[in-house]
């Protein structure tokens, strides 16, 4: 008999059930996961349609500034980015069903009760703390986890493909929330993006899985020489394994490269288009519902991109990917202020459809960094990647606000934003050139 520890787990014991390995015929769990994550991430995106078309109204209705509002969103922003690494533990201590599940229940409550908020910390307690907590356990760490954990192939194609699950929900909803907003007011389509979240519940509960083990199979394109990632560890905390992954990963250049640079895409894209794009447009005599249509456009757009980077990210090296992106990212917001009009005229359409399959095109080869230099641990220290990504956001979601409550107008944000661009993509070219060999991170808890 096996010496028992004190808990009554064995010491060789898997955290999760096993079935036989390589069964052929249940091959087709990794497409439904990876479905089921997608319909997931969508139904978790419908408020990120939200902020750029309640601001009018809001103001309108309550009196509150850009920047108050902007304020509400720098801290969604922020616990969105700062949660996610906390929140890949989290997957690995308790398991993907459960953290999502959470996740969808909080995005819908801060959503649905926020029809009912009167003074401006509501605005900062529902939008910023429940609702980005929510969204915080369904950022991209959840992209890695999934990708880490059931592909060793395609592994580039699949993170594009969930990546680009938030951009089809702002095509989905971004529309429809303008709409409403016209039709009815604000507060009626918060309860449809509340309703959204709870649509998605479902779907995430029956059909997501932990790893690929637990339905009897590798992740997909194992070998001997690459089995993929294993069975995560459900032992100890995860804010300390989180914790732990920091420390180490922190200690190579490697890590604030990439940190850095995504920190850049985060103030470019969440928080300073996202954010202010359609308040910017309005600004220049464009219609709000004009301005929210553009923004979907970016959407559809995005898409496309970031499938599209995901295929070259199982091609190219990802840093030369990440310094072209970051580079005519920057070039196009200089380019901005002097696009933006009362109309719609071919030189902001080509901004559009450029921003658009640019847009989280950062994401796949980042994410592949993440996995191909810090091994198992990939997902966790992609999850402190993202939250440099939504520090950046946050940061411009309330420097923008600043910048347009103190000038007048939004030209010095699209400036400053463009620059920080150019210097992600110095970042991106001093991330160390890979020797096959991992860097040095704790796995487990510390």
């Amino acid at each position: 008999m096996s010496h028992r520890s004190p808990g009554g787990r064995t010491p060789t014991q898997p955290p999760l059930p096993l079935a036989p390995a390589r069964v052929t015929g249940r091959r087709w769990w990794y497409l439904a996961v990876v479905v089921a994550a997608f319909l997931t991430l969508i139904g978790a995106a419908g408020f990120r349609a939200v902020p750029g078309v309640y601001m009018e109204p809001l103001s309108s209705e309550f009196g509150w500034s850009h920047g108050q509002i902007g304020f509400a969103m720098s801290i969604n922003l922020l616990l969105f980015g700062l949660l996610s690494p906390f929140a890949a533990a989290l997957m690995d201590r308790f398991g993907i069903r459960r953290v999502v599940g959470v996740a969808l229940l909080s995005v819908a409550a801060g959503s649905g009760l926020s029809v009912f908020m009167t003074e401006v910390w509501h605005l900062w307690l529902l939008w910023g703390v429940v609702i980005g907590s929510g969204t915080g356990a369904m950022s991209m760490a959840f992209v890695a986890t999934i990708t880490n954990r059931w592909f060793v192939a395609r592994r580039g194609l699949v993170s594009g493909i969930l990546t680009a699950a938030s951009a089809t929900g702002q095509l989905i909803f971004l529309p429809a929330v303008a709409h409403l907003v016209g039709l009815y007011g604000w507060r009626v389509p918060s309860l449809v993006v509340m309703a959204a979240a709870l649509v998605a519940l479902p779907i995430a509960l029956t059909l997501l899985r932990d790893h690929p083990a637990v339905v009897g199979l590798d992740p997909l394109g194992a070998t001997p020489e690459n089995p993929g990632a294993p069975l995560p560890d459900r032992t100890g905390s995860a804010a300390g394994r989180a914790l732990a992954v920091l420390r180490d990963a922190a200690r190579t250049r490697t890590f604030w490269m990439l940190a850095l640079g995504f920190a850049v895409c985060g103030a470019s894209t969440n928080g300073l288009i996202g954010t202010h794009f359609v308040p910017a447009a309005h600004d220049h005599g464009m219609p709000a519902t004009t301005a929210a249509g553009l923004l979907a456009l970016v959407g559809i757009f995005d898409i496309a991109g970031t499938v599209l980077s995901g295929w070259l990210t199982d091609k190219v090296d990802p840093r030369m990917l990440l310094f072209l992106y970051y580079t005519l990212r920057g070039g196009s917001l200089l380019l901005l202020p002097m696009l933006l009009g009362p109309g719609v005229h071919p030189p902001l359409w080509a901004f559009i459809i450029f921003y658009g399959l640019d847009w989280v095109a950062t994401v796949p080869p980042t994410v592949a960094l993440c996995v191909e230099r810090f091994g198992p641990a990939g997902a966790v220290v992609f999850g402190w990647m993202f939250a440099s990504h939504q520090v950046g956001a946050a940061t411009a979601a309330f420097g923008a606000g600043w910048i347009r409550d103190t000038f007048g107008a939004y030209d010095l944000a699209w400036i400053v934003a463009g620059g920080l661009c150019f210097l992600a993509a110095v970042f991106s070219v001093l991330i160390v050139r890979s020797t096959g060999r991992r860097e040095p991170v704790e796995v487990r808890q510390a």
